[in-house]
């Protein structure tokens, strides 16, 4: 069975296929009447600024859907950060990428939202180990896609090891309750000793101490079985057993540091969100942040023509440039002609009519990434996580929804 798990093939996303029934209506009833004007088109989640910023990705994906497609595209550098205006420009005949905009939607919506939502998580504990350990909450078909999104707003690891493989880094991980009870209560220090018998030897030695017993007393025990081998311990309470989940925290360390095990690094995980990991960042070495990445809202992009050319019915006809010919066009509450989207000193995201000026110091931030069919961009996942951060801090991510 070649597809055996009901997934779309890449080959139906490349060729079309992966679209709305009404984009081929569409086709069938321009291609019928012989029209096929020269466009274009711009994604938006917000007309204007709103001051709430989330972060841009998933265009590597995009330049792929788009390579050999007779278009000119622009967009926003991989891991920019946006809060209003176009973040990827189209310029072509339009069928040659009518049926494409389903996917174009999906490969930027999702991994933006998962990126925001992973930046939130890294700026909550600047200065911890912040990992990945969502996956198992999405079809396993994107995972990489999650990886690579945490990656992208400066987590440190993440923990599946297929999604390694695509993006060529190395998952991390050490042991689940499944292990521990493998073993049976009582018998927690055999567990820990075969885990450190078995694993190479640059796996941290990383207990799981939450399983049988309350967590400061697994802790102690571990530190007392691995002694100066153990690099720290993991606390995974479930919510409903945590009561304050900060003093258990503390006492760990409080416990652990009486015994001269001050080296021993406490990590948390489990349903940990923005809020818990600030409250706990100065108490707690590390945390894996699973749900608050792989639930977050996609980016509510959409595709919308913003100019057409009078006279260019016919797909032949040469290519016009950006404002030379083209007619502004919008439908309602959208705004009609091409813009451009710019970035000034003092963080501020604007929005203005591309053949306008636009502010003073002001950066145009939509680049080139495909021309007539061809990728002229490079992607690099350490470079869009330096924009990525510096960015943030430029605009002060986070800070306006805090203080409301």
């Amino acid at each position: 069975m070649s597809n055996p798990f009901g997934t779309v093939p890449a080959e139906a996303i490349l060729e079309g296929r992966a679209t709305d029934a009404y984009f081929e209506r569409t086709r069938d009833t321009l291609e019928h009447a012989g029209k096929n004007p020269h466009v274009v088109a711009e994604v938006t989640a917000d007309q204007f600024p709103t001051g709430s910023f989330e972060v841009f990705t998933g265009v590597a994906d995009v330049a792929t859907l788009f390579e050999g497609r007779d278009v000119d595209i622009d967009a926003l550098p991989d891991g920019q950060l946006f809060d209003g205006g176009p973040v990827l420009r189209i310029e072509g005949p339009y069928l040659e990428f009518a049926e494409l905009e389903t996917s174009l939607l999906g490969f930027l919506s999702q991994p933006s939202g998962f990126a925001t939502a992973a930046l939130e998580a890294r700026l909550a504990a600047p200065e911890s180990i912040v990992l990945s350990f969502g996956a198992r909450h999405v079809h396993p078909s994107i995972a990489a896609t999650v990886e690579r999104a945490a990656l992208l707003a400066g987590l440190d690891g993440f923990s599946h090891v297929a999604a390694g493989e695509i993006l060529d880094r190395e998952a991390g991980g050490t042991m689940p309750h499944a292990l521990m009870f493998c073993f049976g209560e009582g018998n927690q220090a055999d567990a820990w000793t075969a885990f450190d018998e078995a694993v190479p030897e640059e796996t941290p030695r990383i207990a799981l101490t939450d399983t049988f017993w309350d967590e400061k007393s697994e802790s102690l025990l571990a530190a007392e079985t691995l002694g100066e081998d153990l690099d720290g311990v993991r606390i995974d309470t479930t919510s409903s057993r945590r009561g304050d989940f900060r003093h258990i925290i503390r006492e760990v360390r409080w416990e652990l540091d009486a015994r001269g095990h001050e080296d021993v690094d406490i990590f948390c995980s489990g349903g940990l969100v923005p809020e818990s990991i600030r409250n706990l960042h100065d108490v707690a070495d590390g945390f894996g942040v699973g749900s608050h990445i792989t639930g977050a809202d996609s980016v509510d992009f959409s595709l919308d023509i913003v100019e057409i050319s009078e006279g260019s019915d016919d797909p032949s006809s040469s290519r016009t440039q950006s404002g030379d010919e083209g007619e502004p066009v919008s439908k309602r509450g959208k705004l009609s002609g091409v813009k451009e989207a710019y970035r000034t000193s003092d963080g501020g995201h604007h929005v203005a009519l591309a053949d306008r000026e636009g502010p003073d110091e002001g950066e145009a931030l939509l680049e080139p990434l495909v021309r007539d069919g061809e990728i002229v961009r490079e992607f690099d996942l350490e470079a869009a996580t330096e924009r990525c951060l510096a960015d943030a801090e430029a605009v002060e991510f986070g800070s306006k929804a805090d203080a409301e």
